[in-house]
């Protein structure tokens, strides 16, 4: 096989609006021990997904992940590992590997599910080095001011949606605001709350 289909580590690096796509985010990957991101595009549902098990929020009910976490808990089937496995045409293809306990299954899933899948059950992620090696974008110094550079590119300002009318609330109102938006499962909304007090505890 060959040093290409060397299996490499990844970690969730970030997660920001897209300047390439509207309404899209881009999720961006790591490489353990490494300088080299994998950014991926993916839409808001699924980049929901991630974010809310990353910051450990809880919805009213179970998202469709939770379910599908659910499921395979109560016949005791866990994820392993999920593999970024492939590349073809800027599409990337992912599996989950899942065990019973006896036997090891690949199931086939979109990237951004196997990933809001891997959050849940806090398996690792890896891709393989001729995928790194395509997609890849090699990083000097700090992590931040890309992912800042780039949910902020100044010509592409008008399709990053702005959190709009929060900047000017103070910050119980908005925690407030992010609570009242759970409940109603308004999770574009309290992710946009979210945003800008993230973007507070920044500045």
């Amino acid at each position: 096989m060959g040093n290409n289909m060397k299996k490499i580590k990844l970690d969730i690096v970030g997660l920001s609006y897209s300047q390439t796509q509207s309404g899209a985010y881009a999720l961006v990957l790591g490489e353990v021990n490494g300088r080299r991101r994998l950014p991926i595009i993916i839409g808001s549902f699924e980049a929901q997904a991630i974010a809310i098990e990353i910051e450990k929020m809880t919805p009213s009910r179970p998202l469709t992940h939770d379910l599908f976490k659910n499921f395979a808990q109560a016949y005791n089937i866990t994820i392993q590992e999920i593999i970024i496995y492939n590349l073809v045409d800027g599409i990337f293809y992912a599996k989950l590997v899942c065990s019973d306990g006896k036997k090891t299954i690949e199931i086939d899933a979109r990237t951004s599910d196997a990933i809001a899948m891997a959050v849940r059950f806090d398996c690792s992620i890896y891709t393989y080095e001729f995928i790194l090696s395509t997609a890849g974008i090699v990083i000097e110094g700090n992590d931040f001011v890309y992912l800042e550079n780039m949910s902020d590119t100044t010509e592409e300002k008008a399709v990053t949606p702005t959190a709009s009318g929060y900047a000017s609330q103070s910050t119980d109102e908005l925690k407030t605001k992010l609570q009242e938006a759970l409940a109603e499962e308004a999770y574009e909304k309290a992710a946009k709350i979210r945003d800008e007090l993230n973007r507070r505890k920044a500045s």
